[in-house]
């Protein structure tokens, strides 16, 4: 049953796609009044301030990376499933987990995670350049193929055990971790640059996590507790067990 759900997610995206521009005149005025809006919540309700963060969230048309049947819904404070028991993260959580990564142009982040392609988007639209690891393969292949089309050349994502890091270009000043495991992953760990930032939710039970933030600083490891978060499960080595 996911597995049709999944591939009526991908048809619905292909057929978003392709029609994208032909439509576009007639669609795009309603998409973007519900995109500020969204900002807009994210600033006066959920105390967002990074305008960085805040002005790619406004570009970034969310609505493409969750299935049509869904789209109506894309703008609205939520997670939405994207198949595989995987979900998109409320644009809070995004812009959260974002805003405190403490990102500019050209900051090279790993992010452990693609599902959707959304949060990478967000990122490669602020201009980062992003490594993306995806363990899923159905995923894998349906994100690389949308992120692509949509233009976003500074995103290279692949198929790996997110929980074992891509050390063929590590160090990353930035790592962006989108589920949550039992420990922060010293594999990690090891890859982040000094002087950098970690954003991982952590907990030891499946789905109730603390958001942490990891700096690297002079070799030596802190974090800080943030907030209660509800994320998907790590899965991978250095993670849960699938």
């Amino acid at each position: 049953m996911e597995k049709l759900y999944f591939l009526a997610m991908q048809y619905r995206r292909n057929q978003e796609i392709i029609g994208y521009g032909v439509q576009a005149r007639s669609r795009t005025p309603d998409q973007k009044r519900e995109r500020r809006a969204m900002v807009r919540a994210l600033v006066d309700q959920r105390g967002i301030t990074d305008n960085v963060v805040l002005e790619a969230m406004n570009v970034v048309p969310r609505h493409l990376f969750v299935a049509e049947a869904l789209r109506a819904h894309a703008y609205e404070d939520n997670s939405l499933p994207i198949g595989f028991g995987q979900t998109i993260s409320q644009p809070y959580i995004v812009a959260r987990m974002t805003e405190l990564l403490e990102v500019r142009k050209g900051t090279r982040v790993l992010e452990i995670g693609t599902g959707s392609g959304y949060q990478a988007a967000v990122l490669a639209t602020i201009g980062c350049h992003v490594f993306s690891l995806e363990r899923i393969p159905e995923l894998y292949r349906a994100t690389t193929s949308l992120l692509r089309q949509l233009g976003y050349s500074n995103v290279q994502v692949y198929k790996s055990d997110g929980t074992l890091g891509f050390p063929q270009a590590a160090p990353y000043e930035r790592i962006l971790v989108t589920a949550g495991g039992p420990k922060v992953p010293e594999t990690l760990l090891r890859q982040l640059d000094e002087g950098g930032i970690m954003i991982i939710p952590v907990g030891d039970r499946p789905r109730e996590q603390t958001l942490l933030k990891i700096r690297k600083t002079n070799g030596r490891i802190t974090a800080e507790n943030l907030d209660s978060v509800v994320f998907v499960n790590l899965v991978g080595n250095e993670g849960w067990a699938r």
